[in-house]
Protein backbone atom coordinates (compact mmCIF):
# COMPACT_ATOMS: atom_id res chain seq x y z
CA UNK A 1 0.00 0.00 0.00
CA UNK A 2 1.33 3.45 -0.89
CA UNK A 3 1.68 5.98 1.87
CA UNK A 4 0.37 9.49 1.35
CA UNK A 5 3.93 10.65 0.79
CA UNK A 6 4.70 7.94 -1.75
CA UNK A 7 1.46 8.74 -3.57
CA UNK A 8 2.39 12.40 -3.67
CA UNK A 9 5.87 11.56 -4.88
CA UNK A 10 4.40 9.32 -7.58
CA UNK A 11 1.99 12.03 -8.58
CA UNK A 12 4.72 14.64 -8.72
CA UNK A 13 6.35 12.95 -11.66
CA UNK A 14 6.69 15.31 -14.64
CA UNK A 15 3.39 15.80 -16.45
CA UNK A 16 4.83 14.58 -19.74
CA UNK A 17 5.68 11.28 -18.07
CA UNK A 18 2.25 10.93 -16.51
CA UNK A 19 0.20 11.96 -19.53
CA UNK A 20 2.29 11.57 -22.70
CA UNK A 21 0.61 11.98 -26.05
CA UNK A 22 1.25 8.29 -26.60
CA UNK A 23 -1.37 7.49 -23.97
CA UNK A 24 -4.01 9.45 -25.86
CA UNK A 25 -2.85 7.88 -29.11
CA UNK A 26 -3.33 4.53 -27.37
CA UNK A 27 -6.92 5.51 -26.52
CA UNK A 28 -7.50 6.59 -30.11
CA UNK A 29 -6.17 3.25 -31.28
CA UNK A 30 -8.65 1.53 -28.97
CA UNK A 31 -11.43 3.57 -30.56
CA UNK A 32 -10.32 2.66 -34.03
CA UNK A 33 -10.00 -1.00 -33.02
CA UNK A 34 -13.56 -0.92 -31.75
CA UNK A 35 -13.07 -1.52 -28.02
CA UNK A 36 -14.35 1.98 -27.21
CA UNK A 37 -16.63 2.79 -30.13
CA UNK A 38 -20.30 2.39 -29.40
CA UNK A 39 -21.03 0.67 -32.73
CA UNK A 40 -18.46 -2.05 -32.30
CA UNK A 41 -19.44 -2.43 -28.70
CA UNK A 42 -23.03 -3.02 -29.74
CA UNK A 43 -21.97 -5.62 -32.30
CA UNK A 44 -19.52 -7.47 -30.05
CA UNK A 45 -19.67 -7.33 -26.28
CA UNK A 46 -16.28 -6.09 -25.16
CA UNK A 47 -14.70 -6.50 -21.76
CA UNK A 48 -14.64 -3.22 -19.84
CA UNK A 49 -11.27 -1.86 -18.85
CA UNK A 50 -9.74 0.90 -16.75
CA UNK A 51 -8.64 3.94 -18.76
CA UNK A 52 -7.54 6.08 -15.81
CA UNK A 53 -6.84 5.71 -12.10
CA UNK A 54 -7.99 8.79 -10.19
CA UNK A 55 -6.99 8.88 -6.52
CA UNK A 56 -9.08 6.08 -4.94
CA UNK A 57 -11.31 5.49 -7.96
CA UNK A 58 -11.08 4.68 -11.67
CA UNK A 59 -12.55 5.84 -14.97
CA UNK A 60 -13.73 2.92 -17.08
CA UNK A 61 -13.75 2.59 -20.85
CA UNK A 62 -17.55 2.24 -20.72
CA UNK A 63 -17.84 5.67 -19.07
CA UNK A 64 -15.65 7.20 -21.75
CA UNK A 65 -17.68 5.48 -24.50
CA UNK A 66 -20.96 6.79 -23.12
CA UNK A 67 -19.67 10.32 -22.64
CA UNK A 68 -18.13 10.37 -26.10
CA UNK A 69 -21.46 9.31 -27.58
CA UNK A 70 -23.22 12.15 -25.75
CA UNK A 71 -20.61 14.70 -26.83
CA UNK A 72 -20.87 13.62 -30.47
CA UNK A 73 -24.68 13.79 -30.31
CA UNK A 74 -24.50 17.34 -28.92
CA UNK A 75 -22.02 18.43 -31.60
CA UNK A 76 -24.25 16.98 -34.32
CA UNK A 77 -27.38 18.60 -32.85
CA UNK A 78 -25.66 22.01 -32.87
CA UNK A 79 -24.46 21.55 -36.42
CA UNK A 80 -20.92 22.30 -35.26
CA UNK A 81 -17.71 20.91 -36.68
CA UNK A 82 -16.23 18.23 -34.44
CA UNK A 83 -12.56 18.58 -33.44
CA UNK A 84 -10.10 15.81 -34.35
CA UNK A 85 -11.03 12.61 -32.57
CA UNK A 86 -7.83 12.41 -30.52
CA UNK A 87 -8.48 15.93 -29.24
CA UNK A 88 -12.09 15.04 -28.43
CA UNK A 89 -11.03 11.90 -26.56
CA UNK A 90 -8.43 13.80 -24.57
CA UNK A 91 -10.83 16.60 -23.61
CA UNK A 92 -13.62 14.17 -22.73
CA UNK A 93 -11.36 12.01 -20.58
CA UNK A 94 -9.94 15.07 -18.82
CA UNK A 95 -13.49 16.18 -18.04
CA UNK A 96 -14.39 12.75 -16.66
CA UNK A 97 -11.26 12.76 -14.49
CA UNK A 98 -12.11 16.17 -13.07
CA UNK A 99 -15.70 15.10 -12.36
CA UNK A 100 -14.42 11.93 -10.68
CA UNK A 101 -12.19 13.98 -8.37
CA UNK A 102 -15.16 16.15 -7.37
CA UNK A 103 -17.47 13.15 -6.83
CA UNK A 104 -14.88 11.64 -4.50
CA UNK A 105 -14.74 14.95 -2.61
CA UNK A 106 -18.53 14.90 -2.38
CA UNK A 107 -18.36 11.42 -0.85
CA UNK A 108 -15.80 12.53 1.72
CA UNK A 109 -17.83 15.64 2.58
CA UNK A 110 -21.05 13.64 2.92
CA UNK A 111 -22.87 15.47 0.11
CA UNK A 112 -26.23 13.80 -0.46
CA UNK A 113 -29.10 14.64 -2.79
CA UNK A 114 -32.47 13.53 -1.42
CA UNK A 115 -35.15 11.89 -3.54
CA UNK A 116 -37.31 14.96 -3.04
CA UNK A 117 -34.62 17.28 -4.36
CA UNK A 118 -34.08 15.01 -7.35
CA UNK A 119 -37.82 14.88 -8.03
CA UNK A 120 -37.93 18.68 -8.01
CA UNK A 121 -34.98 18.91 -10.40
CA UNK A 122 -36.53 16.40 -12.79
CA UNK A 123 -39.84 18.22 -12.53
CA UNK A 124 -38.20 21.53 -13.49
CA UNK A 125 -36.60 19.92 -16.54
CA UNK A 126 -39.93 18.40 -17.56
CA UNK A 127 -41.82 21.70 -17.10
CA UNK A 128 -39.21 23.58 -19.14
CA UNK A 129 -40.16 21.25 -21.97
CA UNK A 130 -43.88 21.72 -21.33
CA UNK A 131 -44.29 18.19 -19.95
CA UNK A 132 -45.24 16.46 -16.72
CA UNK A 133 -42.68 14.12 -15.18
CA UNK A 134 -44.66 11.13 -16.41
CA UNK A 135 -44.77 12.52 -19.96
CA UNK A 136 -41.06 13.32 -19.78
CA UNK A 137 -40.26 9.74 -18.73
CA UNK A 138 -42.38 8.33 -21.56
CA UNK A 139 -40.71 10.62 -24.11
CA UNK A 140 -37.26 9.47 -22.99
CA UNK A 141 -38.26 5.83 -23.28
CA UNK A 142 -39.65 6.46 -26.77
CA UNK A 143 -36.29 7.96 -27.75
CA UNK A 144 -34.50 4.91 -26.39
CA UNK A 145 -33.08 6.78 -23.43
CA UNK A 146 -33.30 5.69 -19.80
CA UNK A 147 -35.13 7.92 -17.32
CA UNK A 148 -33.09 6.31 -14.56
CA UNK A 149 -29.81 7.16 -16.26
CA UNK A 150 -30.90 10.76 -16.82
CA UNK A 151 -31.89 10.97 -13.17
CA UNK A 152 -28.50 9.56 -12.11
CA UNK A 153 -26.71 12.11 -14.32
CA UNK A 154 -28.71 14.96 -12.78
CA UNK A 155 -27.83 13.67 -9.30
CA UNK A 156 -24.15 13.61 -10.30
CA UNK A 157 -24.36 17.19 -11.59
CA UNK A 158 -26.07 18.35 -8.39
CA UNK A 159 -23.39 16.75 -6.20
CA UNK A 160 -20.63 18.35 -8.25
CA UNK A 161 -22.38 21.72 -8.12
CA UNK A 162 -22.62 21.55 -4.33
CA UNK A 163 -18.98 20.55 -4.00
CA UNK A 164 -17.97 23.47 -6.21
CA UNK A 165 -20.13 25.98 -4.38
CA UNK A 166 -19.00 24.79 -0.96
CA UNK A 167 -15.33 25.15 -1.87
CA UNK A 168 -15.40 28.18 -4.16
CA UNK A 169 -17.79 30.44 -2.23
CA UNK A 170 -15.46 30.50 0.75
CA UNK A 171 -12.66 31.77 -1.50
CA UNK A 172 -14.65 34.85 -2.54
CA UNK A 173 -14.43 37.84 -0.23
CA UNK A 174 -16.19 41.08 -1.12
CA UNK A 175 -15.50 44.02 1.17
CA UNK A 176 -17.92 46.86 1.91
CA UNK A 177 -15.42 49.19 0.24
CA UNK A 178 -15.58 47.16 -2.99
CA UNK A 179 -19.36 47.48 -2.97
CA UNK A 180 -19.24 51.24 -2.37
CA UNK A 181 -16.59 51.70 -5.06
CA UNK A 182 -18.65 49.78 -7.60
CA UNK A 183 -21.81 51.69 -6.71
CA UNK A 184 -19.99 54.95 -7.44
CA UNK A 185 -19.27 53.89 -11.04
CA UNK A 186 -21.55 54.40 -14.02
CA UNK A 187 -21.77 50.63 -14.43
CA UNK A 188 -22.77 50.25 -10.78
CA UNK A 189 -25.44 52.91 -11.04
CA UNK A 190 -26.90 51.19 -14.07
CA UNK A 191 -26.92 47.83 -12.25
CA UNK A 192 -29.21 49.13 -9.49
CA UNK A 193 -31.53 50.94 -11.87
CA UNK A 194 -35.12 49.67 -11.81
CA UNK A 195 -36.12 47.20 -14.50
CA UNK A 196 -39.32 47.53 -16.47
CA UNK A 197 -41.34 45.10 -18.53
CA UNK A 198 -43.42 47.13 -20.93
CA UNK A 199 -46.00 45.94 -23.43
CA UNK A 200 -47.02 48.41 -26.05
CA UNK A 201 -49.00 48.79 -29.23
CA UNK A 202 -48.29 51.25 -32.02
CA UNK A 203 -50.89 52.38 -34.52
CA UNK A 204 -48.74 53.76 -37.37
CA UNK A 205 -49.66 57.10 -38.93
CA UNK A 206 -47.96 58.90 -41.77
CA UNK A 207 -47.21 62.60 -41.86
CA UNK A 208 -49.95 63.18 -44.46
CA UNK A 209 -52.72 61.62 -42.36
CA UNK A 210 -55.66 64.01 -42.28
CA UNK A 211 -56.72 65.74 -39.08
CA UNK A 212 -60.10 64.03 -39.16
CA UNK A 213 -58.47 60.61 -39.52
CA UNK A 214 -56.07 61.38 -36.67
CA UNK A 215 -59.02 62.37 -34.48
CA UNK A 216 -60.94 59.22 -35.40
CA UNK A 217 -57.98 56.92 -34.71
CA UNK A 218 -57.16 58.74 -31.47
CA UNK A 219 -60.72 58.31 -30.24
CA UNK A 220 -60.63 54.61 -31.04
CA UNK A 221 -57.29 54.12 -29.26
CA UNK A 222 -58.70 55.94 -26.23
CA UNK A 223 -61.46 53.32 -26.01
CA UNK A 224 -58.80 50.60 -25.98
CA UNK A 225 -56.90 52.36 -23.18
CA UNK A 226 -60.14 52.61 -21.19
CA UNK A 227 -60.79 48.89 -21.63
CA UNK A 228 -57.29 47.99 -20.42
CA UNK A 229 -57.61 50.33 -17.45
CA UNK A 230 -60.97 48.73 -16.76
CA UNK A 231 -59.32 45.38 -16.15
CA UNK A 232 -59.27 43.63 -19.51
CA UNK A 233 -55.90 42.01 -20.29
CA UNK A 234 -53.78 43.99 -22.73
CA UNK A 235 -53.40 40.99 -25.04
CA UNK A 236 -57.15 40.32 -25.14
CA UNK A 237 -57.95 43.91 -25.95
CA UNK A 238 -55.43 44.09 -28.78
CA UNK A 239 -56.55 40.72 -30.15
CA UNK A 240 -60.08 42.08 -30.53
CA UNK A 241 -59.00 44.99 -32.75
CA UNK A 242 -60.34 44.83 -36.36
CA UNK A 243 -57.78 44.17 -39.08
CA UNK A 244 -58.21 47.68 -40.49
CA UNK A 245 -56.20 48.95 -37.49
CA UNK A 246 -52.72 47.60 -38.23
CA UNK A 247 -51.21 47.75 -34.75
CA UNK A 248 -47.63 46.59 -34.20
CA UNK A 249 -45.56 46.20 -31.03
CA UNK A 250 -45.63 43.66 -28.24
CA UNK A 251 -43.68 42.75 -25.11
CA UNK A 252 -40.33 44.55 -24.78
CA UNK A 253 -39.12 42.14 -22.08
CA UNK A 254 -37.19 43.15 -18.97
CA UNK A 255 -35.08 46.26 -19.56
CA UNK A 256 -33.20 48.80 -17.50
CA UNK A 257 -34.35 52.39 -17.93
CA UNK A 258 -31.32 53.28 -20.06
CA UNK A 259 -31.96 50.27 -22.30
CA UNK A 260 -35.53 51.25 -23.13
CA UNK A 261 -36.24 53.00 -26.43
CA UNK A 262 -35.88 56.73 -25.82
CA UNK A 263 -39.58 57.12 -26.56
CA UNK A 264 -40.45 55.18 -23.37
CA UNK A 265 -37.74 56.46 -20.99
CA UNK A 266 -39.86 59.38 -19.84
CA UNK A 267 -43.05 57.31 -19.65
CA UNK A 268 -41.82 54.26 -17.69
CA UNK A 269 -41.06 55.99 -14.35
CA UNK A 270 -44.50 57.63 -14.35
CA UNK A 271 -46.62 54.46 -14.34
CA UNK A 272 -46.82 51.79 -11.66
CA UNK A 273 -47.08 48.04 -12.12
CA UNK A 274 -50.20 47.05 -14.15
CA UNK A 275 -50.98 50.69 -15.00
CA UNK A 276 -51.51 52.00 -18.52
CA UNK A 277 -50.11 55.37 -19.56
CA UNK A 278 -52.16 58.05 -21.24
CA UNK A 279 -52.30 57.61 -25.00
CA UNK A 280 -49.53 59.60 -26.66
CA UNK A 281 -48.46 60.42 -30.19
CA UNK A 282 -45.01 60.41 -31.81
CA UNK A 283 -43.92 60.90 -35.41
CA UNK A 284 -44.43 57.13 -35.80
CA UNK A 285 -48.05 57.12 -34.68
CA UNK A 286 -50.18 56.52 -31.58
CA UNK A 287 -48.81 54.54 -28.65
CA UNK A 288 -50.60 52.46 -26.01
CA UNK A 289 -48.19 51.56 -23.21
CA UNK A 290 -48.85 49.27 -20.22
CA UNK A 291 -46.42 48.49 -17.40
CA UNK A 292 -46.70 44.70 -17.22
CA UNK A 293 -44.26 44.49 -14.31
CA UNK A 294 -41.31 46.21 -12.68
CA UNK A 295 -38.66 45.34 -10.15
CA UNK A 296 -35.94 47.09 -8.20
CA UNK A 297 -35.32 50.80 -7.92
CA UNK A 298 -37.23 53.34 -5.88
CA UNK A 299 -37.58 53.43 -2.13
CA UNK A 300 -38.10 50.06 -0.49
CA UNK A 301 -39.56 49.68 2.98
CA UNK A 302 -40.50 46.56 4.89
CA UNK A 303 -42.58 45.98 8.00
CA UNK A 304 -40.51 44.53 10.85
CA UNK A 305 -41.61 43.04 14.16
CA UNK A 306 -39.63 42.95 17.38
CA UNK A 307 -40.49 39.65 19.05
CA UNK A 308 -39.30 37.16 21.62
CA UNK A 309 -40.38 33.57 22.08
CA UNK A 310 -40.15 30.40 24.13
CA UNK A 311 -39.58 27.13 22.26
CA UNK A 312 -40.49 23.73 23.70
CA UNK A 313 -39.38 20.65 21.77
CA UNK A 314 -41.20 17.30 22.12
CA UNK A 315 -38.79 14.51 23.04
CA UNK A 316 -38.64 11.01 24.48
CA UNK A 317 -39.41 12.44 27.91
CA UNK A 318 -41.79 15.20 26.77
CA UNK A 319 -44.65 14.22 24.48
CA UNK A 320 -46.08 16.63 21.94
CA UNK A 321 -49.20 17.09 24.06
CA UNK A 322 -47.16 17.72 27.20
CA UNK A 323 -45.08 20.32 25.34
CA UNK A 324 -48.26 22.11 24.27
CA UNK A 325 -49.65 22.04 27.80
CA UNK A 326 -46.39 23.43 29.20
CA UNK A 327 -46.50 26.22 26.61
CA UNK A 328 -50.02 27.13 27.75
CA UNK A 329 -48.90 27.11 31.39
CA UNK A 330 -45.95 29.40 30.62
CA UNK A 331 -48.25 31.75 28.71
CA UNK A 332 -50.52 31.98 31.75
CA UNK A 333 -47.58 32.65 34.07
CA UNK A 334 -46.19 35.36 31.77
CA UNK A 335 -49.61 37.05 31.62
CA UNK A 336 -49.80 37.25 35.41
CA UNK A 337 -46.73 38.46 37.23
CA UNK A 338 -43.74 36.56 35.82
CA UNK A 339 -41.22 38.04 33.42
CA UNK A 340 -41.35 36.52 29.91
CA UNK A 341 -37.59 36.88 29.51
CA UNK A 342 -36.84 34.97 32.72
CA UNK A 343 -39.21 32.18 31.68
CA UNK A 344 -37.45 32.00 28.31
CA UNK A 345 -34.03 31.70 29.98
CA UNK A 346 -35.30 28.85 32.14
CA UNK A 347 -37.49 26.90 29.72
CA UNK A 348 -36.77 27.81 26.09
CA UNK A 349 -34.89 25.23 24.05
CA UNK A 350 -33.87 27.72 21.37
CA UNK A 351 -30.18 27.88 22.21
CA UNK A 352 -29.61 30.98 20.15
CA UNK A 353 -32.18 33.15 21.90
CA UNK A 354 -32.73 31.59 25.35
CA UNK A 355 -29.78 33.37 26.97
CA UNK A 356 -31.19 36.65 25.59
CA UNK A 357 -34.56 36.08 27.21
CA UNK A 358 -36.00 34.69 23.98
CA UNK A 359 -35.32 37.95 22.13
CA UNK A 360 -35.16 37.46 18.33
CA UNK A 361 -34.65 41.15 17.59
CA UNK A 362 -36.28 42.81 14.61
CA UNK A 363 -37.55 40.20 12.17
CA UNK A 364 -38.41 40.81 8.52
CA UNK A 365 -41.03 39.11 6.30
CA UNK A 366 -39.92 35.67 5.15
CA UNK A 367 -37.33 35.33 7.89
CA UNK A 368 -39.37 32.94 10.03
CA UNK A 369 -41.25 29.74 9.23
CA UNK A 370 -44.86 30.37 8.07
CA UNK A 371 -46.57 29.17 11.28
CA UNK A 372 -44.41 31.47 13.40
CA UNK A 373 -44.78 34.42 11.03
CA UNK A 374 -48.56 34.12 10.76
CA UNK A 375 -48.95 34.01 14.53
CA UNK A 376 -46.57 36.94 14.94
CA UNK A 377 -48.58 39.00 12.44
CA UNK A 378 -51.88 38.34 14.23
CA UNK A 379 -50.59 39.09 17.74
CA UNK A 380 -50.99 42.64 19.02
CA UNK A 381 -48.10 44.66 20.43
CA UNK A 382 -47.60 43.82 24.10
CA UNK A 383 -49.56 40.57 23.84
CA UNK A 384 -48.52 36.93 24.15
CA UNK A 385 -49.75 34.49 21.52
CA UNK A 386 -51.50 31.19 21.93
CA UNK A 387 -49.12 28.23 21.61
CA UNK A 388 -48.29 27.54 17.96
CA UNK A 389 -46.73 24.39 16.50
CA UNK A 390 -43.95 24.60 13.91
CA UNK A 391 -41.45 22.07 12.59
CA UNK A 392 -39.22 22.97 15.55
CA UNK A 393 -41.75 22.44 18.33
CA UNK A 394 -44.22 24.55 20.32
CA UNK A 395 -43.78 28.32 20.59
CA UNK A 396 -45.33 31.14 22.53
CA UNK A 397 -44.52 34.62 21.19
CA UNK A 398 -44.50 38.06 22.77
CA UNK A 399 -44.71 40.90 20.24
CA UNK A 400 -42.81 43.89 21.62
CA UNK A 401 -43.04 46.43 18.79
CA UNK A 402 -43.48 47.03 15.06
CA UNK A 403 -41.88 49.44 12.62
CA UNK A 404 -41.36 50.29 8.97
CA UNK A 405 -37.72 50.13 7.92
CA UNK A 406 -36.22 51.68 4.81
CA UNK A 407 -34.06 48.96 3.25
CA UNK A 408 -33.36 50.72 -0.05
CA UNK A 409 -29.63 51.05 0.52
CA UNK A 410 -29.36 47.55 1.98
CA UNK A 411 -31.08 46.09 -1.09
CA UNK A 412 -28.86 48.08 -3.47
CA UNK A 413 -25.73 46.85 -1.73
CA UNK A 414 -27.01 43.27 -1.65
CA UNK A 415 -27.66 43.47 -5.40
CA UNK A 416 -24.12 44.72 -6.03
CA UNK A 417 -22.62 42.08 -3.74
CA UNK A 418 -24.46 39.33 -5.61
CA UNK A 419 -23.25 40.72 -8.94
CA UNK A 420 -19.62 41.00 -7.83
CA UNK A 421 -19.78 37.52 -6.34
CA UNK A 422 -21.08 35.99 -9.57
CA UNK A 423 -18.42 37.84 -11.56
CA UNK A 424 -15.65 36.46 -9.34
CA UNK A 425 -17.14 32.98 -9.08
CA UNK A 426 -16.13 31.63 -12.51
CA UNK A 427 -12.58 32.92 -12.15
CA UNK A 428 -12.22 31.33 -8.71
CA UNK A 429 -13.90 28.13 -9.92
CA UNK A 430 -11.45 27.76 -12.80
CA UNK A 431 -8.50 28.29 -10.46
CA UNK A 432 -9.89 25.79 -7.93
CA UNK A 433 -10.49 23.15 -10.61
CA UNK A 434 -6.90 23.51 -11.79
CA UNK A 435 -5.72 23.16 -8.20
CA UNK A 436 -7.62 19.97 -7.39
CA UNK A 437 -6.56 18.48 -10.74
CA UNK A 438 -2.92 19.24 -9.99
CA UNK A 439 -3.17 17.80 -6.46
CA UNK A 440 -4.86 14.56 -7.51
CA UNK A 441 -3.09 11.34 -8.37
CA UNK A 442 -3.99 10.52 -11.96
CA UNK A 443 -2.60 7.63 -13.97
CA UNK A 444 -3.94 7.28 -17.52
CA UNK A 445 -3.62 3.73 -18.84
Amino acid sequence: MRTADSKTALYRRPRAHRQPRALYRHLLALFCAGSLTSGAYAATEMLDQVVAIVDDDVVMASELRERMATVNENIAAQGAEAPPEDVLIRETLDRLILENIQMQMGGRFGVRISDGQLDQAMGRIASQNGLTQEQFAMLLEQEGRSYGEIRANIEREMVIQRVQQGNVNQLIQISPQEIDNYLSTEEGQKLVQPEYRIVHALLPMSSDTSDSEVAQQTAYCETLVDRIRGGEPFESVMASVPAEYAFSGGDLGWRKLDDLPSLFQDVAPTIARSETADLFQSPSGLHIVTMADQRGGGDMTINQTKVRHILLKPSEILTDEQARELAEALKARAETDEDFGELAREYSEDIGSATEGGDLGWTSPGQMVPEFENTMASTEIGSISQPVRSQFGWHILEVLDRREKDVTEDMRKAQVQEFLHSRKYQEELDAWLRQIRDEAFVDIK
